[in-house]
């Protein structure tokens, strides 16, 4: 049995940063993206544009870990939009109704 791997990518630019994922966000890799979010907002950054162009899977593990970012990053004026989300992470993001929040 392989365990899903997920690589993360940070590049700050001022108060920017870029958040690139690559593999797959689920039970097992959420919590590596929840501790990258919020290294972001300790760290000071306003604005953080997570890419999601090479993600291949993100269930509801993954979901959950972006919308509590995002309420986080609502309470310190941050901003945090999702770019370029997989098909499958684009309708679980609408069938949720979480893509008024995170797009």
């Amino acid at each position: 049995m392989t365990l899903p791997q997920l690589n993360i990518y940070r590049h700050d630019r001022g108060t920017r940063a870029l958040i690139t994922l690559a593999g797959e966000i689920d039970p097992v890799t959420a919590p590596q993206v929840r501790t990258a979010l919020e290294r972001c907002l300790n760290d000071g950054i306003t604005t953080i544009d997570v890419d999601l162009t090479t993600v291949s899977l993100c269930d509801t593990s993954g979901l959950r870990v972006f919308l509590d970012a995002s309420r986080h990053a609502a309470e310190t004026h941050t901003s945090l939009p999702l770019h370029y989300p997989s098909p499958q992470t684009a309708r679980l993001l609408a069938d949720t109704g979480s893509d008024r929040v995170l797009l």
